[in-house]
């Protein structure tokens, strides 16, 4: 509270609530004891999800130096260029009475940082850091070891707060009203580019500050996970993948996909589409907690496999969400880390024969006796007059 009111008293809008509890201020002592358990003495974080997760601060990363810089046994503090100060203290780590360190375009930074947090063994760097402030990094600390910060990380992200999952709940409400809209855009004649740009402009019109990735995969495009809008002009009787996501204003992302035919589908198609929705299903059920990533993963592939068309599902089952629509856990083969409840992760096999293809996504979370999807407009096939 004092915090706030003196950012108040300086000119700066105070954080509301919402924004507190998703971004609170003991983040940054669990994270200190996280990186001491990692045998790291600090961490330093650039802008990016890891930076926005601990102080709630979301800003661009520029060849000007911001980064928190969190020592794993004494107090955190965050550089910053003077021109962006009070975008710092309006974002909610202006009220976690986080020392704000300003910087002027004469001063080192990075010298800065290595004078304040002294001589260490090793420290976690952010991620994504770019590689020419590594190397400053490395340049500043001479004789310390760089690891990765998701070492400590890792685990504090993958287990969501009540407030993390109502921020992914409000992001899964949101994307499914942007699908609910989608069979009106799916007529013979239009392109995949002509439909993906009326869904990033729902996307945002239904909640998010950004459009992240919107994949119209039409006809043999439908067998191509990732393809990207083209030029292709839908037509009657194509399969049509919809992959679309966002980020809310809250940082939490949203990830969905759909499958829609125009007019009647391929008589192959629908039969293993139908396979394909009994897969999700059983992946669903399989989530747990103590049960191993890999087994959710396992659930899905079974049934695509006993009809006949395991080796057109290529992909893992699906990917953990959060600041970031891919982060951990994964489910896939391999990952026999045991879910937890408050994990968040996509559930989304895929069949791709070639001619067509088709994919269902949900977001769910893994809860204290099973999981609850937050994605719930229907995996029905959904077949558009063409």
């Amino acid at each position: 509270m004092a915090a706030q009111a003196g950012a108040a008293q300086a000119g700066y809008r105070p954080v509301d609530d919402e924004l507190a509890d998703l971004y609170p201020a003991d983040r940054l002592a669990a994270a200190a004891g996280a990186a001491a358990q990692a045998g790291l003495d600090a961490l330093l974080l650039t802008p990016g999800p890891d930076l926005r997760y601990l102080t709630g601060y979301d800003t661009h990363q520029t060849e000007r130096l911001t980064c928190l810089a969190l020592p794993a046994g004494g107090p955190a503090f965050l550089v910053a260029p003077r021109l962006e100060l009070r975008s710092v203290h309006a974002s909610p780590a202006g009220a976690l009475g986080l020392e704000i360190v300003p910087w002027d375009e004469t001063d080192d930074p990075y010298r800065m940082v290595a004078q304040r947090i002294g001589h260490l063994s090793a420290v976690g760097l952010a991620d994504q850091m770019w590689a020419a402030m590594v190397l400053r990094f490395r340049d500043a600390l001479p004789g310390t070891r760089q690891g990765v910060a998701s070492t400590a990380l890792r685990g504090l992200r993958m287990r969501k707060t009540p407030a993390e999952v109502a921020a992914l709940r409000e992001a899964g409400r949101a994307i499914d009203r942007v699908h609910a809209q989608v069979p009106g855009w799916l007529r013979p004649g239009r392109t995949e580019r002509e439909v993906a740009v009326d869904i990033a402009g729902a996307i945002t019109a239904e909640g998010h500050a950004t459009a992240d990735f919107v994949i119209v995969a039409s006809g043999p495009n439908a067998a191509r996970p990732h393809h990207g809008p083209a030029g292709r002009v839908l037509a009657r009787g194509d399969a049509v993948v919809v992959d679309i996501g966002g980020t809310m204003p809250s940082g939490y992302c949203s990830d969905c996909t759909r499958t829609y035919a125009i007019g009647t589908p391929p008589s192959d198609f629908a039969r293993y589409y139908q396979v394909l929705k009994a897969a999700q299903e059983a992946a669903c059920a399989a989530v747990r907690p103590g049960v191993p990533a890999e087994a959710v993963d396992a659930a899905a592939r079974e049934p695509i496999s006993a009809a006949g068309y395991g080796e057109y599902f290529v992909h893992r089952t699906g990917h953990g969400i959060g600041l970031e629509t891919h982060e951990d856990p994964y489910i896939v083969a391999g990952n026999a880390e045991p879910l937890e409840p408050g994990m968040a992760f996509s559930v989304e096999p895929g069949v791709y024969p070639g001619p067509h293809g088709a994919r269902i996504e949900d977001i769910v979370v893994c809860t204290d006796d099973g999981c609850v999807r937050l994605n719930n407009v229907t995996r029905e096939l959904v077949i558009v007059d063409g």
